[in-house]
């Protein structure tokens, strides 16, 4: 018998909703970005705001942000989640200098390994 809908959902939907993996989810939580109610026989329980709230910290991890930064810039999405505030301009910035510096040096790499392969005898 089916129970009463509640408007939660379990992990394994949580998962099947996100593409993220339950594993990622258990992680998510153990960081404290996601909330989970717990029932009586200690099963997760995750709201409908899970779904958005595991985009978002995916989103974050997609651009190279570490976890323990993703927990602190979660809180400044404004609008509903649209927008970031500028709280996090500085560090966004910061980081894309970081990222560009090794785009630049895979740019350095490869065309090193070219010039090596242009010595190569055929």
């Amino acid at each position: 018998m089916m129970g009463v809908y509640d408007g939660t959902m379990s992990i394994g939907e949580l998962s099947a909703r996100t593409g993220a993996s339950v594993r990622a989810l258990r992680y998510y939580e153990q960081h404290r970005l996601l909330d989970a109610r717990r029932t009586s026989a200690g099963h997760r329980r995750f709201s409908e705001d899970a779904v958005e709230t595991v985009r978002r910290v995916r989103l974050f991890l997609e651009a190279g942000l570490p976890l323990a930064v993703v927990s602190q810039i979660m809180p400044c999405f404004i609008d509903d989640g649209e927008r970031l505030d500028a709280c996090v301009s500085e560090y966004l910035r910061d980081h894309l200098g970081g990222v560009q510096a090794r785009i630049d040096e895979l740019d350095k790499q490869q065309m090193t390994v070219a010039r090596l392969q242009r010595l190569v005898v055929a």
